[in-house]
């Protein structure tokens, strides 16, 4: 592997500094700024961002209206055109803006590097949402192989850092949905992170709906625990009848519930069992007759 370049660098060290430097390509304008026609630029598969802000682009595409695109896009030469490389806001506003052509930097060069330039120009520029960012480390230490310590040095994190934000993917897709749009915190989906997963989803849409701090959802998550640990107290007439049950059924029958309402459970752990069990209600004394009472 490469040796690690660091972010002091900037964006331009990343960017091939000529076409020989990736062999045989296409050499269009290589190396050169020219005005591309937007109808031939596609946008970039590997953009890590998925999540525009409507109002921030109408802003960007009206001083494009005034000012022109001032700072070039990268693209590549790809068939049929070019694939967008960088500058994925720029090329939304133009379009936004009502332009037929954007000026870009036109550079040949492989899909890793189209990747690397594409995922770490946006951790530079710190645009990304929590998970659109777990993406992005994802992709380079999967698809590029890097390792986490090689990511950390390329993109100026720790090496825990990193590791916490991949372990977001692990969440389940709500949760990382409240994470991208910011609802719920990196600090908050750590602490779910170390929640049983059963009622992790039901505890994290409440702090969503209810805006928790995260000391606050340390609090609901210990009292639910308590709760859920704490030994119910059975009605008397209900732990009676249950004993009925059992006896009369000859399995661990369960009576859930209240006086009120609830609900009773036979278990079974055969056909056989099953069987014996249909032949017990189906053969039950009348209860008017006092042999038998629930």
């Amino acid at each position: 592997m490469a040796k690690a370049r660091g972010l002091g660098r900037g964006l331009s060290s990343l960017i091939p500094k000529a076409a020989e430097d990736l062999g045989s390509g296409d050499r269009r304008n290589a190396g050169a700024v020219a005005a591309v026609p937007l109808d031939q630029v596609a946008s970039n598969p590997f953009q890590p961002r998925k999540r525009f802000d409507g109002e921030q682009l109408e802003e960007l595409a009206q001083s494009i209206r005034t000012h022109g695109v001032i700072q070039p896009v990268v693209v590549r030469p790809v068939a049929g055109g070019y694939q967008l490389v960088a500058g994925e806001r720029r090329y939304r506003a133009a379009k936004l803006a009502g332009l037929t052509e954007i000026p870009a930097l036109i550079r040949p060069m492989s899909d890793p590097d189209a990747m690397e330039i594409a995922l770490v120009e946006n951790l530079q520029r710190r645009d990304l949402n929590p998970m659109e960012e777990s993406w992005a480390y994802f992709k380079l230490t999967q698809d590029l192989g890097w390792t986490q310590e090689a990511l950390g040095e390329r993109v100026g994190k720790s090496r825990s850092h990193i590791a916490n934000y991949l372990r977001l993917l692990n969440l389940e897709d709500a949760i990382q949905q409240w994470i991208a749009e910011e609802t719920l915190s990196v600090a908050h989906a750590k602490f779910l992170l170390s929640q049983d997963p059963g009622r992790r989803l039901a505890l994290a849409e409440k702090c969503a709906l209810e805006g928790w701090t995260v000391r606050e959802l340390e609090a609901r998550a210990q009292s639910q625990e308590a709760k859920a640990s704490r030994p119910q107290k059975v009605d008397v007439h209900l732990e009676r009848t249950q004993e009925q049950l059992r006896r009369r059924f000859g399995t661990k029958v369960r009576v859930r519930g209240d006086l009120k309402k609830g609900r009773i459970e036979i278990p079974y752990r055969s056909v056989d069992e099953l069987e014996r069990i249909l032949d017990v209600l189906e053969n039950a004394p009348d209860p008017d007759a006092g042999d038998f009472v629930v």
